[in-house]
């Protein structure tokens, strides 16, 4: 792997990570990265196609016959203002590479470096997925929805991780990231005069009562969750019972079981408080990301690649899944795959507008890419 991961390459890489940087791009406006993404992979010999008009998938034929392996990197940006102070800081004012996604991009345009040189020595294919619009709405499933997965047998991710040190490869069995569900709540009461509570029928009271038994979901679940409620709005005037209450929040969960039986208990918690004072309801509920569920036959290639890239020492095996969501679950729900972490080398929190991962940690997720896809593609 050294021999194709040279101090030239990285070099590149390096550069390449900080053009993206300095021009970060939101969800579906990446065409200054799109562009250099596609012309350095053709440039290199890897065959390009676009999709969503700022998605471009690599291909790369190694040898002959073989399986078919994915590798892919988020290349959206994030409306944060950036305070890193750093050289190569983002032209593009209130818009930052705030959660790493440069650094994803540009090790993944290092894999495919890597492995277009190294041809003679490998057979299968590789895919590379440069995807749009992680931070939003969500690019993965549309991606999959135009094809990008058809006929790929395995596919592999990773992230930029604060709370795991430089030079560290982080790896996880099982339930990972969490599914979300974002929720907005109406409660309608009536209204009456402050002095009269009798006659009305407090929306505000309901909600309040809901927001509370919300609250004590996490603490009397088994499995780890996750329900808040971030935003509540009842009432215009101090001395009138509210008529109408308003709150949204978001419900995190780990597995598809979990997630239909939090969605369940979340709506029980909103009608029992309601049918305490005779309130109606209205609940909207919006699917967002699945969550990550690494299969194991993948996460074993990975944890195998990491250990023989950087040693038995540099690979942690995470405990504990997050509740944090990021939509590469999608790829996972349609082909084998896993989902790991590479120390950031940053102490500052993803979003943060300090946050900058080292190059340590981008030459490491190079090598763990390159290291994962021949493990894979050694597999029977």
């Amino acid at each position: 792997m050294n021999d194709v991961i040279t101090d030239e390459l990285l070099k590149k890489v390096c550069q390449i990570r900080k053009e993206i940087h300095a021009c970060p791009e939101t969800g579906n406006h990446e065409y200054y990265t799109a562009d250099l993404i596609e012309r350095v992979l053709k440039e290199n010999g890897i065959e390009t196609k676009r999709y969503l008009d700022t998605a471009v998938v690599g291909i790369l034929h190694l040898g002959k016959g073989g399986k078919t392996v994915a590798l892919r990197a988020d290349i959206d940006a994030l409306p944060v203002e950036e305070k890193t102070g750093c050289a190569f800081a983002s032209k593009n004012k209130g818009y930052m590479h705030a959660c790493g996604h440069d650094v994803h991009t540009a090790s993944l345009i290092g894999a495919a470096l890597a492995l277009a040189h190294d041809k003679e020595h490998l057979n299968g294919t590789v895919v590379f997925i440069f995807q749009p619009d992680e931070e939003g709405n969500g690019g993965a499933q549309r991606l999959i929805d135009a094809g990008v997965l058809d006929g790929v047998d395995g596919v592999f991710g990773c992230h930029v991780a604060p709370d795991l040190a430089e030079g560290k490869v982080g790896i996880r069995y099982g339930k990972f990231y969490a599914a979300s569900d974002m929720f907005d709540v109406t409660i309608t009461g009536k209204a009456s005069h402050g002095a009269q509570p009798e006659k009305g029928i407090d929306a505000l009271v309901a909600a309040a009562r809901a927001v509370s038994a919300i609250d004590d979901i996490h603490r009397t679940e088994s499995e780890r969750c996750a329900v808040s409620v971030g935003v509540m709005h009842a009432g215009t005037v101090r001395n009138t019972i509210a008529d109408e209450a308003h709150f949204s929040g978001i419900i995190r969960s780990l597995g598809k079981e979990n997630r239909a039986h939090l969605k369940q208990r979340f709506q029980q918690c909103v009608k029992d408080a309601c049918k305490w004072n005779g309130a109606s309801y209205e609940i909207e509920i919006k699917e967002s990301y699945g969550g990550i569920v690494n299969t194991d036959a993948e996460t074993r290639i990975a944890h195998k690649a990491a250990e023989s890239a950087f040693g038995k020492e540099n690979v942690v095996v995470i405990d504990e899944p997050l509740m944090t969501t990021e939509d590469f679950g999608c790829y996972v729900d349609h082909a084998s795959g896993s989902f790991y972490h590479i120390g950031a080398g940053c102490e500052y929190p993803l979003h943060s507008p300090y946050f900058i991962p080292t190059e340590k940690a981008l030459e490491t997720a190079v090598k763990m890419h390159v290291a994962v896809v021949k493990e894979y593609l050694k597999q029977d």
